[in-house]
C-alpha cells in the first residue's frame, strides 16, 4: 500500500481498530482521538457498533466506521480480518493503531506489514490465560511482532512482560494520560455535595467511609477477591461501592457482604471519585489501570493489587500502604482496614497523589509521544518492521 506525504493540505490518517468498546481501552482510545482531532490530525475509529467507544470517539470529532468484531478469537475471525482489510484499503491510513489482543490480531493479519503499524496490548492476552489457551497466545505475539513497527506499553511492567514471554520487538512504552481539566481535586465541601448528590448513598450516613471500586465486572478486576476481603474489614459504617458492569456481575451482586453497594456502569466517574475517600482496584493483570490515575489526579488515595503498572504508578514511598499481592484478601482486607480507618493518613498520601499525577501522567505528553511515534513511522519510505534498528530503538530478541 502505498504511502502518502503528510502536510497540512494531507494530514496524517490514523485508523484506530479497537476492540473492546468500553471501559479503560475506550476511555484511552478517545481520549488520544479527541487530541489527534486538535492536533490536526485525521483519526479514524473502527470498531464494533453500539459501544461507548463509538459514541465517544465520534464526539471527539473522529470519523467512526463499524468493525463487527466479537471480544475474543473465534469462529468468526477470518471475516473480521477480512472486514478489517476492507476498512484499511477504504481509509487508506498513515498509521494502522491496534488496540487491545483482538484488534492486533485481526489488524495485523489483515496488514501484514503493508501500512506502519503499532500494536499496544493494553494488558498482554497471554496473562489473562492459562495453559494450552495462554501459551497459544504468547506464541501468537512472538509470530506476530513481526508486523508491528513499534509495539506500545503503558509500563515498563508491562514491556518486560512481553520480553520474558519472548516477543522480541521494538518498544515504546508511553504511559496512560489523564485530562487534568476533568480530573482535579476538589474542596471538602464539593466532596461532600458529591457524595450528597449520588442517589445510592441516600441511605448512607455523610461520616461514613467510603471505599469505591471502578472498573468492570470482571475476573481481571477482581471485584471477587474485594467482596472476600471486605468480610474481613473491621471499620464502623464503612461503605464499599462497585462502580461498573460486565459478565460477574450477576455472581458479583449474589455474593456480596453486608455494606456493598453497585452503582452499575457511569459514563462520568467522577462524582464518585470526588465522593470516595479510596479507590480500590485489586486486579489480576493490568498494563497501567487507567481509574487509579484518575482518581489520584482527583486527589484520592489508591489502593492496588501488585500487577504490571501499578507501582509505576504509585508516588515514592505509597508502597507499603498501597499496594498488595494479587489475590490476597486477607492482605487487602488488612490494608483496607488501616486505610479507611486513618482520615490523617488517607488525606497525606491523596495530596501526595495528586501531585504526583498531575506531575506524570498529565494527557497532553501521553498525546503527544503517541503523535511523535506516529510521524516518525509515517515519515518512513515504507514499513521497517524487519529492518534494523536506529540507535534510538531498543529491540529485545
Amino acid at each position: 500500500m502505498p504511502q502518502k506525504s503528510c502536510t497540512e493540505e494531507n494530514p496524517l490518517t490514523v485508523l484506530h481498530l479497537v476492540q473492546p468498546v468500553e471501559g479503560g481501552v475506550a476511555r484511552v482510545v478517545t481520549d488520544l482521538v479527541a487530541a489527534q482531532v486538535r492536533a490536526g490530525l485525521r483519526p479514524v475509529v473502527a470498531c464494533p457498533p453500539g459501544g461507548r467507544l463509538a459514541t465517544g470517539a465520534a464526539d471527539a470529532g473522529a470519523r467512526v466506521w463499524a468493525w463487527p468484531a466479537e471480544r475474543a478469537p473465534g469462529p468468526l475471525l477470518g471475516r473480521e480480518v477480512a472486514s478489517a482489510r476492507r476498512l484499511v484499503r477504504a481509509c487508506a491510513p498513515d498509521v494502522l493503531h491496534a488496540h487491545s489482543a483482538k484488534a492486533g490480531l485481526a489488524g495485523r493479519l489483515a496488514v501484514r506489514g503493508r501500512v506502519p503499524t503499532v500494536f499496544q496490548p493494553h494488558a498482554w492476552s497471554f496473562e489473562a490465560l492459562e495453559g494450552r489457551a495462554a501459551r497459544l497466545a504468547a506464541g501468537w505475539e512472538r509470530f506476530g511482532v513481526r508486523w508491528s513497527d513499534r509495539v506500545v506499553c503503558v509500563s515498563e511492567a508491562e514491556r518486560r512482560a512481553g520480553q520474558r514471554a519472548g516477543v522480541a520487538a521494538r518498544w515504546s512504552v508511553i504511559h496512560n494520560g489523564v485530562d487534568l481539566d476533568r480530573f482535579r481535586p476538589v474542596s471538602s465541601r464539593a466532596a461532600r455535595s458529591a457524595r450528597a448528590g449520588l442517589p445510592l448513598l441516600a441511605g448512607v450516613p455523610a461520616g461514613a467511609p467510603l471505599a469505591v471500586c471502578v472498573g468492570r465486572l470482571s475476573r481481571q478486576k477482581g471485584q471477587d477477591v474485594l467482596l472476600s476481603a471486605w468480610r474481613r474489614v473491621r471499620v464502623p459504617g464503612a461503605r464499599l461501592v462497585l462502580v461498573g458492569d460486565g459478565p460477574r456481575g450477576v455472581e458479583l451482586r449474589r455474593t456480596a457482604p453486608e455494606g456493598v453497594l453497585f452503582a452499575g456502569a457511569s459514563g462520568d466517574v467522577r462524582p464518585w471519585l470526588h465522593a470516595a475517600d479510596l479507590l480500590v482496584l485489586p486486579s489480576r493483570w493490568e498494563g497501567m489501570a487507567l481509574a487509579p490515575l484518575e482518581a489520584m489526579a482527583c486527589g484520592r488515595p489508591v489502593l492496588l493489587s501488585d500487577v504490571d503498572g501499578a507501582r509505576e504508578s504509585l508516588p515514592p514511598g505509597h508502597v507499603p500502604h498501597c499496594l498488595v499481592p494479587p489475590e490476597d484478601p486477607v492482605a487487602l482486607a488488612s490494608a483496607l482496614t488501616a486505610l479507611l480507618g486513618d482520615p490523617a493518613l488517607r488525606t497525606e498520601l491523596g495530596t501526595a497523589a495528586g501531585a504526583h499525577a498531575r506531575s506524570v501522567f498529565d494527557l497532553t505528553g501521553t498525546s503527544g509521544a503517541v503523535l511523535r511515534l506516529y510521524q516518525e513511522l509515517a515519515g518512513r519510505s515504507r514499513p521497517t518492521s524487519q529492518s534494523r534498528p536506529t540507535t534510538r530503538e531498543r529491540v529485545e530478541r
